[in-house]
């Protein structure tokens, strides 16, 4: 088959949790119980969330989604499998591991919507190069590749590699912010990196508050290799600079209630456009749209926008 005439392929290679939310009024102290009001499970992990949330709004297009990474044969590894499907996302890349659970987190959040998470990244930890060999007609084929850092960095780095080699282009969400940086040899695989504020600041020690310490901040980032920076500064837009121009994108109005998968969202929506056509600064803001979008409705994948919603806020 011609290759060009092929289409457009989403490929999330990472992790996929079950999440198990109890929320309270308020948190527990050491050793006390309390008594949740309501409790939820269901698809979380970064690699899940974001292949989810492309799916979603790849609906509306000619653009495939697949995920690699692992599950447990367990129960929560049945449910992951089944949600993603429901979302339209090709798992053919995606393995079961006989040895690790499915990865779970466990996540308390109070009356004031303060939370606290545990992470038990079961089958997500044991990624390793033989999952990547597993995924290499998927990474060849891929246009864009998602990655995140939920599983361990060297599969991250051969997985970009071989994209990178086939002509794809690589997306790295550097969440969660890793403790003793990015390997050396990822930085310059990256075709664009995408950090929040925090992210920013365990990256490069400036915590992005205005626009010019975005900048600064970015200009950092692009010495280290990366071809382009997506800076999500929250309420305050997002900053883009690909190393020759550079732009601020105000951010949309909404009424936010829940932030969970604004980061997950916005990676799907850059993918999105990205795999269509769309240069960085149109994509950056079709991106910045279904984040901000994300954030009016609870849960992680399930707060992924309709492309139609997308549409209609771009418009405004």
């Amino acid at each position: 088959m011609d290759m060009t005439l092929r289409t457009p392929l989403i490929l999330s290679f990472g992790s996929i949790n079950i999440d198990l939310t109890a929320r309270s009024q308020r948190l527990p102290r050491p050793g006390e119980t309390v008594h949740a009001d309501s409790y939820a499970i269901g698809l979380g992990g970064k690699g899940s969330n974001q292949a989810a949330a492309a799916a979603r709004l790849a609906r509306s297009f000619n653009v495939d989604v697949a995920l690699a990474g692992r599950v447990g044969r367990d129960a929560f590894g049945a449910q992951a499998r089944a949600s993603l499907e429901g979302f339209g996302v090709d798992l053919s890349p995606l393995r079961d591991d006989p040895e690790h659970p499915t990865g779970i987190a466990l996540i308390g959040i109070d009356a004031s919507a303060e939370n606290c998470i545990t992470v038990a990244g079961g089958a997500n930890m044991a990624v390793d190069g033989t999952d990547v060999v597993a995924a290499s007609p998927w990474l060849d084929r891929a246009k864009v590749l998602l990655l995140q850092l939920e599983i361990p960095q060297t599969v991250v780095l051969a997985a970009a590699r071989q994209t990178k080699r086939a002509g794809g282009l690589v997306v790295l969400d550097p969440a969660p912010a890793p403790e003793y940086g990015l390997l050396d040899a990822l930085w310059s695989e990256i075709d664009i990196l995408t950090p929040n504020e925090s992210e920013t600041f365990s990256l490069t020690g400036i915590r992005p508050a205005t626009v010019e310490e975005a900048k600064t901040a970015a200009e950092a980032l692009l010495a280290k290799g990366v071809r382009a920076v997506l800076v999500k500064m929250g309420a305050k837009g997002v900053f883009w600079h690909d190393g020759t121009s550079s732009g601020h994108i105000p951010p949309f109005q909404v009424t936010p209630i829940d932030t969970v998968a604004a980061g997950d969202c916005f990676n799907a929506g850059l993918a999105v456009a990205l795999a269509r056509g769309e240069k960085l600064p149109e994509a950056a803001r079709i991106a910045s749209a279904c984040g901000a979008l994300a954030t009016t409705r609870r849960g992680a994948a399930d707060a992924a926008p309709e492309w139609r919603e997308v549409a209609a806020l771009l418009q405004q």
